[in-house]
């Protein structure tokens, strides 16, 4: 009964955005503020329904229901609880009705805090995100039912999770990182709005601005959750490997990073208006391929949902009339939102110009290594298969990136409109010394070596923070007392310089763990010792132990560091019951500077083991510039000039008047 329901949930949740999708347009075209406002209650309503369907799917699970063919394929009696919870969306379909559920809540957070925005961008754009789920629920319901039944053929037991996914990353991973992808759904939609009104000015930039900065921020921390989840889930002890589905969640992200820019430009100086519409399409665009790509069996990768070729048919004709109606759209009524304003070759707009130009470029190359592969084996066949992996990736990413953090670091400076180049020299001169002094000194004095790539990331990174600090330094020099004047300097400022900062530390991250990594696989029998940069690892046997749905074998590796007892790790080899599947767990000592990481390999005979023993320089550094530049991104979303008031409480009578006054309001607060 509870799955019937659920079902009954999902079929009135897609009457409902039908619905959200119509009557607001409507109203908006004729001028009817009472169909406009219907798009707030339709947005909570298919909210509301589409969560319980999600609960009632969880509950088949959190019962062992197996007469459900979803829950039969992808739990057990002996899965652990918060595993069956997880679980829900540990395959296509339940994953599937998270991304729609995520979809209808940021819709719903719209309504609810869109009170003071004009009327008729509400109803256009809560139209256009009820269109969207429309679709996916079609999508959902008629090729992907979660609750599809096995009535005649129940089976006793189920299949079992992927034990890949029984981790605590499956738990917060995917619904971060659907956040993200699904957040920019809502500069989608107002991207849209702009266009059918034909009104793009200040006041949209500044509306559009907190909802990108939100779903980047879930973007951010959802790829970062990734990354980590690799890095010590997989057993290889490496964090990127440029997997198509790595790719896939990464170029939403870099158009997301130049949409951000792009948007600060617009709200400022009122230019790049079209580029900004072009890039706010294309981001969503970007999550929507995303999902085609994962979904559609095209291709293989630890991360894709394995799917029959129809379903990914039915998906990519979605993904087409999304996407090309959106472009039509464009091509159609780009020229009306186009920006007149103008600025120098050396101003702060030329500068995040190249900005978005690299993270673009940088998109574009990660775009053509992932496709091409599909490409080329769709014109010359299965046999004539070809990879592109990270030699590839590596050669043309990494430079481009060089050049975005010496922009990064140079734009902090430049001035709207018109920076003279004496301005520039002036207040850069000393910072770009100290960054490349410091940069070619430190890495030579501690190592005793010349590393030119070392060098460069951190004169990069120290240059970055090194204008961070003079930028903060200066914006405070003539006010007294300091400390109240920079804390006046507002959460968005503070956020831009946590995201670089965030850079910073990544580049550092990046580059130090990739070039001074010690990584060695050997074997060895119980009493044998490995010395790896300073501490003592001895191998002291294995033993088996039991686990709740699996049985694992735990090695014991003992180290030591000046003779010193330092701690013992315990790496695992589990074979679970079910599916029989053998999955590596590592065991890794996590610290600031550096982490110690152990796994087992495959048994050699004589109690002898393969053992993976690695020393991970600066490895956390990585995911904790991922954190702060998520918390960038969040105190950006924070700042209270998104929560002034943009226009009166009234309905307005007409589309136009609406959008003067939204403007004039924005202006004067």
């Amino acid at each position: 009964m509870i799955p019937e329901l659920g079902n009954f949930a999902l079929m009135l949740a897609l009457g409902l955005a039908l619905l959200q999708s119509a009557l607001p347009l409507i109203g908006a075209a004729n001028q009817n503020p009472t169909w406009m406002a219907l798009g707030r209650p339709l947005s909570a309503g298919l909210f509301v329904f589409l969560l319980l369907g999600f609960g009632c799917l969880a509950y088949a699970f959190l019962h062992d229901d197996f007469s459900v063919a979803y829950v039969a394929r992808n739990s057990n009696t002996a899965l652990p609880v918060y595993y069956k919870f997880a679980a829900v969306w540990g395959a296509h379909e339940g994953s599937l009705l998270l991304w729609v559920l995520i979809l209808a809540s940021w819709g719903y957070a719209v309504s609810l805090f869109s009170q003071r925005l004009p009327l008729d961008i509400v109803a256009r754009v809560l139209a256009v995100m009820g269109l969207i789920t429309a679709g996916f629920l079609v999508f959902l319901l008629f090729t992907s039912n979660p609750f599809e039944r096995l009535l005649l053929n129940t089976p006793r037991e189920g299949t079992d999770l992927n034990p890949l996914l029984q981790d605590f990353g499956l738990t917060v991973h995917p619904p971060f990182l659907y956040m993200g992808y699904v957040g920019f759904s809502v500069a989608f939609a107002f991207a849209i709005a702009a266009l059918l009104t034909g009104k793009l000015d200040a006041a949209w930039a500044r509306w559009t601005r907190p909802w990108t900065n939100a779903a980047w921020a879930f973007l951010t921390i959802g790829i970062m959750l990734g990354s980590w989840w690799s890095y010590y889930e997989l057993g290889w002890g490496g964090w990127w490997f440029w997997d198509p589905v790595e790719n896939v969640s990464f170029m939403p992200w870099l158009v997301g990073t130049a949409l951000i820019h792009s948007l600060a430009v617009t709200e400022k100086r009122g230019v790049f208006k079209s580029w900004t519409v072009l890039l706010a399409l294309a981001a969503f665009s970007l999550s929507l391929l995303g999902a085609f790509i994962v979904r559609s069996g095209v291709i293989t990768s630890v991360h894709a949902f394995a799917v029959d070729p129809e379903r990914g048919m039915v998906l990519l004709a979605l993904l087409l009339l999304i996407i090309g109606s959106s472009l039509l759209l464009y091509a159609l009524r780009a020229p009306v939102v186009r920006g007149t304003a103008t600025y120098g070759a050396n101003s702060r707009e030329v500068f995040l110009l190249l900005n978005n130009l690299l993270l673009v470029v940088s998109m574009a190359t990660i775009l053509l290594g992932t496709l091409f592969p599909l490409i080329h084996e769709a014109i010359y066949g299965e046999a004539n298969r070809v990879s592109v992996g990270p030699p590839y990736f590596n050669a043309v990413f990494v430079p481009l990136m060089a050049i975005l953090a010496f922009l990064l670091g140079a734009s902090t400076f430049a001035r709207w409109k018109k920076t003279s180049f004496a301005h520039l020299r002036q207040n850069l001169s000393l910072v770009l010394l100290a960054s490349v002094a410091l940069g070619v000194a430190v890495p030579l004095a501690v190592t005793g070596g010349v590393n030119p790539p070392i060098m460069l990331a951190l004169a990069l990174a120290l240059w970055i923070v090194f204008g961070i600090a003079k930028d903060l330094w200066d914006k405070t020099a003539h006010r007294s007392p300091r400390l109240p004047a920079l804390l006046g300097l507002g959460r968005s400022y503070f956020g831009m310089q946590l995201a670089h900062l965030g850079v910073a530390v990544l580049i550092c991250g990046v580059c130090f763990t990739s070039h001074y990594s010690i990584e060695q696989d050997v074997r060895m029998s119980p009493g044998d010792e490995l010395d790896v940069s300073g501490f003592t690892f001895r191998f002291d046997g294995v033993e088996e132990v039991p686990g709740p749905n699996y049985t694992a074998v735990r090695g014991t590796i003992s180290v030591s560091r000046g003779g010193e007892p330092y701690m013992t790790m315990h790496p695992e080899k589990r074979t679970y019951h079910a599916r029989g599947d053998v999955q590596t767990e590592a065991d890794i000592d996590v610290g600031f500077f550096r982490d110690l990481f152990t796994a087992l390999g495959d048994p050699r005979g004589d109690e002898a083991w393969v053992v993976r023993i690695h020393f991970k320089p600066f490895v956390f550094w990585i995911w904790f510039g991922a954190l702060l530049m998520a918390g960038g991104g969040v105190l950006a979303v924070l700042d209270k000039r998104y929560r002034h008031r943009s226009i009166p409480a009234t309905h307005p009578q007409t589309a136009a008047g609406a959008g003067a006054v939204g403007t004039a309001g924005v202006i004067q607060s």
